[in-house]
């Protein structure tokens, strides 16, 4: 029977298609239209002479909706709000930093006029330090706040308490939901009544958890002062201070949402609930036409899309032999840099001890039980090849850039898509290449290759590891196991 389809609004029915192929579509930074020179200067000193396809395509349509300052969009008009769906390591954050420190650089007054939200302390620490690279030397202010300061010394960081009233100490803020949404309601003087620019990044996540409230309340701060009679013209009231021209035309600020993420819903029920304002949609999610131009079989199934120059395989196993396996690759084939991922904290942690209990592998645990500078710590010894296993849960893991992994264990089978979409994305990041390895029991196969199929990726080998290559690992493993009771008792 034919498939229902769903309807879908015409910004997400025809979205702005992003090439896929990062290496191939390099474009030289000194091609995409309208980048200030001291930015220009900033990414080549960094090393950067060229763009990835999305950072390309998006960081002009930024530019673009706020051609004429920040206070009006195109022709007076309110900018669009822009969505992003692009592979892990494809570049989003760029994509953004950029073109947000760009439309402020002439700002006079400090205000915050830039949030971005991020699911985790990881993800925020990473995208401030970015902001702070391209930000040194123009006297734009970025504070993060994820909690890992006091809450007193966040206060101190955002505001600032004069005689005439409360200050700005944040041009822009990183942030975590919950420590946000504790400033929004408890730090007076915390004002998002000049916000420009909302980032949300990693948006699935954020709209699907308990993140949803998050959301609503910086909107909600964001319009406070809006005149009651419900329109929404922003009417900003100016505090009572040194009359400019600015103050005396009162300027509407339009407030921009820039959603990006790897595996963006294609859900409209959900988008509808971020209240979009004519969004336009870049996504380099899309099915391959093949030589006649004629587009492949499986064109709308392909939701997702993986780095290019991604293996993947999966061995079926069973639940003893799954150890076993793990150890084989890094023993006898000699795998480096592996990121291991187990579904739960317990099993990392219990993971982490046999291995270690086993000799041989230099081995670390990466989850919430660190302390976020151990979590640094083992991150970098990692990176520098210091440690060549880390097994860690996703939470931790969700769109961490680790430098450099080579292979993707999926030690349990991820349940869902999306877990498998963003654990493989943390290899052959940026164009390199990288392996995923699926340890798959053989009672969940089927469902596994068909979670697969369903999402397009078909490119999966199967890739059997034979009973007898195990054998001489087997005493060895048994005397870990006893090693292991007895820590744990």
């Amino acid at each position: 029977s034919p498939q229902v389809q769903p309807f879908l609004p015409q910004w997400l029915a025809e979205p702005r298609r992003v090439q896929k192929r990062i290496r191939e579509n390099l474009c030289p930074v000194r091609d995409v239209p309208g980048i200030h020179p001291r930015l220009l200067k900033k990414l080549q000193m960094n090393g950067i002479d060229s763009f990835f396809p999305v950072q390309a395509e998006v960081i002009p349509a930024i530019l673009q909706s706020a051609a004429h300052g920040y206070l009006l969009g195109r022709g007076g008009f309110r900018p669009k709000d822009i969505c992003v769906s692009a592979p892990t390591g494809s570049g989003k954050t760029l994509a953004f930093v950029i073109p947000i420190v760009q439309v402020l650089l002439d700002r006079v007054v400090c205000h915050v006029r830039a949030l971005v939200v991020l699911p985790t302390k990881e993800l925020a620490q990473q995208v401030s330090k970015v902001f702070n690279v391209y930000t040194d030397g123009t006297g734009l202010k970025v504070v993060l706040i994820t909690g890992q300061k006091s809450f007193a010394k966040e206060q101190e960081m955002l505001v600032q308490k004069k005689v005439t009233g409360y200050c700005s100490l944040a041009d822009i803020v990183v942030a975590t939901p919950g420590r946000l949404t504790d400033h929004i309601n408890q730090t007076p003087g915390f004002s998002l009544t000049q916000l420009r620019f909302l980032v949300v990044d990693e948006a699935d996540r954020m709209i699907d958890d308990m993140h949803q409230n998050c959301l609503n309340q910086i909107v909600k701060a964001a319009f406070q002062g809006e005149n009651h009679s419900g329109s929404s013209m922003l009417f900003q009231r100016t505090k009572p201070g040194p009359l400019t021209a600015a103050s005396s035309c009162s300027p509407q600020i339009p407030l921009q949402k820039l959603l990006f993420s790897a595996t963006l819903t294609q859900d409209p029920e959900k988008l509808q609930q971020l209240d979009l304002f004519q969004p336009r949609l870049f996504t380099s999610v899309y099915s391959e036409k093949n030589r006649d131009g004629i587009e492949t079989e499986q064109s709308t199934n392909n939701k997702y899309t993986l780095p290019e120059g991604l293996s993947q395989c999966y061995v079926p196993c069973d639940l003893n032999s799954k150890p076993l396996l793990l150890l084989y690759f890094m023993l006898k084939m000699k795998f480096t840099r592996v990121l291991c991922f187990t579904n739960s904290r317990e099993a990392s942690h219990r993971l982490f001890l046999l291995v270690q209990a086993f000799g041989g592998i230099t081995v670390a645990e990466f989850s919430s039980r660190l302390t976020p500078n151990e979590r640094k710590r083992t991150m970098k010894e990692f990176e520098q090849g210091k440690i060549q296993l880390l097994i860690s849960t996703d939470a931790t893991a969700r769109g961490i850039d680790v430098k450099g992994v080579n292979y993707v264990i999926n030690y349990d089978a991820p349940q869902f898509i999306r877990t498998y979409i963003h654990r493989v994305g943390r290899t052959a990041r940026a164009g390199e290449a990288g392996v995923a390895f699926s340890l798959v029991l053989r009672i969940q196969e089927r469902r596994f290759l068909r979670m697969l199929r369903d999402a397009g990726i078909q490119d999966i080998q199967k890739h059997p590891v034979k009973g007898n290559s195990l054998k001489p690992l087997v005493q060895q493993y048994e005397g870990a196991l006893c090693k292991l009771e007895k820590t744990v008792k």
